[in-house]
Order: C-alpha cells, then structure tokens, then sequence
C-alpha cells in the first residue's frame, strides 16, 4: 500500500447471467486506481451464459458459489484478507475517490457505512426514488445492497456474515451493524441502474418493494417474501 496508515480493502462482487451488462462494468471496475483498492473479486452464482468467462477473460479473479447474494457475498469475504470489505453490485458505480472516502470513516471509528445514490434514468419518478431512499436511510441507518454497502472485516466475522436468507439479508445485516456501532451515511452519490425499476414498471416495482419492506417488518420469513417476489415478477 502507498500509504501505511491507511486500511486494506477488498471488493466483494455477487454476480449471476450478468452477460448482457456486464462490459460497461468491467470497464468502470478497469478504471479503478489499483493503490485504492486492495483485492478484488467477483462469486458467480452459477451462470448459465458467459459471465464468469467475461470476467476472467478481463483479468478478474472469479470464484464460483452456490446461488444466493448472501451465500456469494460470504464466500467472497472468506476469500479476502483486507480490514475493510466492500459489497458492490454489479449495477452501481464506484470511484477511487468513494474508496479512499471508504478509508477515511474505517479510521474514525465506523464499523460500516454505505453511499447515496441516484439511478441512471433521470426521470423524475427515478429522482424521487433515489431521494426517499437516500432519506429513509439516513434516518434508519439500514441500507441496500446497491448503496455499496461496506463493512470493517472483524466486525463482519463477529457476527457471522450475511444472514444466508433468499432475501432481505442486506436488510438483516443492517440491523445487526447498527446495534453495534457507528454507521457511515456517506454523501458520496453513486450511479446505480434503474433496469430493475423499469423492468416491470416503477408504480409496480415501488408498490413490490415497499410491500415486501413492511411484510418483513411484521415477521414474515424471507423465504416467504422470496416466493412473493418471484411470482410478482
């Protein structure tokens, strides 16, 4: 490392069928100062196109999991030995200068933390989307797996990692980290994709997702709320 005060840090990327959009990320990823960014990896949860090939192919070390984010994002942090353990989906964009931010709140104290964001569409359903998720999670301190979530490693292990559900482990995990300590809401604003919320409608996709939100809240299993949100889709 350039700079011997600073903590480590690795990138830990989920991925499945991610063929269709994955060059523009290989080539932000690319673009990534190699002094900020300790170890990188992409989990393949099995694939059935050429995903994981893309990423070797790019000089991209790609290890394979069984299917499931949480189970990928673990396997990925057993993988790594960096202070700090960044989760990125494939969707959102990172800097170096968001990494080296990353850093400088691993040195204040925070035992996590994640970013705003703003989808890519630059609606004004998608603006307002991205304000009220930025907004509930400054407030609650819960954040989403496309925030590019963030996570000292002792503190990761301590608690067992991701809870290995079929969904909401983001949330989960969350709840766990603020009960612990400080969390970081950085400023920093990442571009995420919108796809998932034009996929199927954005009043719909809105209505699913707070749903599913509130579902949870109450008690109801994540392998409940999984079911639900493959049929919805």
């Amino acid at each position: 490392m350039s700079d011997q005060n600073l903590p480590s840090l690795a990138i830990v990327i989920p991925v499945f069928n991610e063929e269709k959009t994955l060059a523009d990320a290989l080539e932000s990823i690319q673009n990534l100062d190699l002094e900020a960014t300790d170890e990188l990896v992409f989990v393949d949860g099995g694939s059935t196109d050429k995903t994981k090939q893309l990423i070797l192919d790019a000089g991209f070390r790609c290890l394979t999991s069984a299917q499931g984010r949480a189970k990928q994002m673990n396997k990925g942090a057993a993988n790594t030995n960096s202070d700090i353990i960044l989760f990125l989906h494939i969707d959102t964009e990172i800097s170096s200068s968001n990494i080296s931010n990353i850093k400088k709140t691993y040195n204040q104290g925070y035992v996590s933390g994640r970013f705003n964001i703003r989808l890519s569409e630059s609606s004004i359903s998608c603006r307002i989307i991205s304000f009220f998720i930025n907004l509930r999670s400054s407030l609650s301190k819960i954040s989403t797996g496309d925030q590019a979530m963030y996570v000292a490693r002792d503190v990761f292990e301590d608690i067992g990692g991701f809870p290995e559900l079929p969904l909401m482990e983001d949330i989960a995990l969350s709840k766990k980290l603020k009960s612990i300590g400080r969390v970081a809401c950085l400023k920093d604003t990442l571009i995420t994709s919108s796809r998932r919320w034009q996929k199927h409608g954005i009043a719909k996709t809105v209505a699913l997702m707070w749903k599913l939100r509130f579902l949870y809240w109450l008690g109801v299993s994540p392998e409940r709320l999984a079911k639900m949100y493959r049929d919805a889709r």
